[in-house]
């Protein structure tokens, strides 16, 4: 049976992403719109556009058994004497296992039902609603040589309530609702980066509110936050801070300075609002000095900033680059051809970003720039470090290993 667990810490934050942000108080105007993602409300509810079921459609290189876990939050309202009215939100699961060679006989459907429930604890009562929920799979063998399957499963929300208001509607969905589908002896065919000769078939399929992506070769996750294939959660972050938009430093650091009346009013409105406080509170300093980042790959996708896009930077502790790795290449030495002229570290260019090149990149655009090291992808793509001239915090993005990244086609020596 295929390890689904492989991917719960990747699921786990698409299912809070967005649970409740920073300052993590109910009061906080971020905080009262909450659940935007992979939310599939019954289908009597019609005051939003919001779907009521999610479709996935992968392809998958033979194989004999298909496992599927659905997951999602089950809102529940909390009251208490001593303060106010709060949706909290339990995690749910289902899982179901076909021969995948039924389901290429047809369609198979499991339906569940939740029961909604009461509880009173210290004075706080929870309760929620009952759901109904109905998985759909099937699967179909795509015309030509190579045997490529198609696989179909659909996530609904079967539930018979209606009415007009969302906040009710919540407490009657499937919040943050994602699927895990797994395989044995086969393995999936990528969406996002298909062979050549799968390409067409990758085109043909049509997924609805989700879109699926290798986790592993025999496993697949379909989220509504559009991942890329393989993602992992970065080994230095301690915890889930329900925003992964954000650095890990900066929230924990912005967390460090609430003061006690906002960390009291945090820690009251929501367990794991409360979890998060007190784990950030007791975070060592040698803890909080690693969330300052780390580079694994040197092969940063075109027109790329480290600043600008929040992910995690050049270390300033240590060489961001190890020359034990691979003494063929050295990014401070290594020069490369550029329209017939020599360019390496210290090169002065102009910036002509074209192609691929994003919209943050018409600020440089023309620009003078000065060249900090060549590097090399696991392709053999090259590409250059370069600091911007006339930017007046250039000699700190230098000290900390902050540059823009272009393409040797991008740029034009001088």
């Amino acid at each position: 049976m295929t390890d689904l667990d492989a991917a719960r810490r990747i699921a786990d934050a698409v299912l809070y992403e967005g649970y409740l942000l920073y300052p993590y108080r109910a009061g906080a105007v971020k905080n009262r719109m909450r659940w935007q993602f992979g939310v599939y409300v019954p289908p009597g509810f019609t005051a939003t556009e919001e779907a009521s079921a999610a479709q996935t459609e992968c392809l998958v290189e033979g194989g004999e058994t298909v496992h599927l876990r659905s997951r999602f939050l089950h809102v529940q309202a909390r009251t208490s004497e001593c303060a106010e009215p709060y949706d909290e939100a339990a995690e749910r699961e289902i899982d179901a296992v076909w021969p995948l060679a039924g389901l290429l006989e047809g369609e198979r459907v499991r339906e569940v039902r939740v029961p909604g429930g009461r509880t009173t604890a210290d004075g706080i009562t929870r309760t929620w609603q009952p759901l109904d929920v109905r998985l759909r799979a099937s699967a179909e063998r795509l015309p030509g040589p190579y045997g490529v399957i198609r696989l179909r499963v659909r996530l609904e929300n079967a539930g018979a309530w209606t009415g007009e208001e969302r906040t009710e509607a919540l407490r009657h969905s499937l919040v943050a609702a994602h699927t895990m589908i797994g395989v044995t002896g086969g393995a999936f065919v990528s969406l996002a980066d298909p062979p050549e000769w799968a390409r067409p078939a990758a085109e043909g399929c049509e997924n609805l509110s989700t879109w699926p992506v290798v986790i592993e070769d025999d496993l697949v996750l379909s989220s509504p936050i559009i991942l890329e294939d393989r993602p992992r959660i970065a080994p230095e972050s301690p915890g889930d801070l329900f925003d992964a938009t954000e650095i890990d430093e900066i929230l924990s650091l912005r967390t460090l300075a609430l003061t006690d009346e906002e960390k009291r009013a945090a820690r009251a409105t929501d367990p794991r609002a409360a979890e998060i406080i007190d784990r950030v509170d007791a975070m060592p300093p040698e803890l909080l000095e690693r969330l300052h980042g780390a580079i694994r790959s040197p092969g940063p996708r075109r027109g790329w900033d480290a600043g600008r896009d929040e992910v995690p930077v050049f270390t300033t502790e240590k060489p961001w680059w190890d020359p034990g790795a691979d003494a063929s290449v050295d990014p401070e030495t290594d020069r490369i051809t550029v329209a017939g002229r020599e360019v390496g570290r210290g090169s002065k260019v102009r910036l002509r970003p074209a192609g691929r090149a994003d919209a943050q990149d018409m600020f440089v655009a023309g620009r003078i720039a000065t060249v900090e090291a060549v590097l090399f992808d696991v392709d053999g793509s090259q590409h250059l470090a370069v600091t911007v001239d006339d930017d007046p915090g250039t000699d700190l993005r230098r000290a900390q290993g902050r540059f823009w990244y272009f393409a040797p086609d991008d740029v034009e020596p001088l």
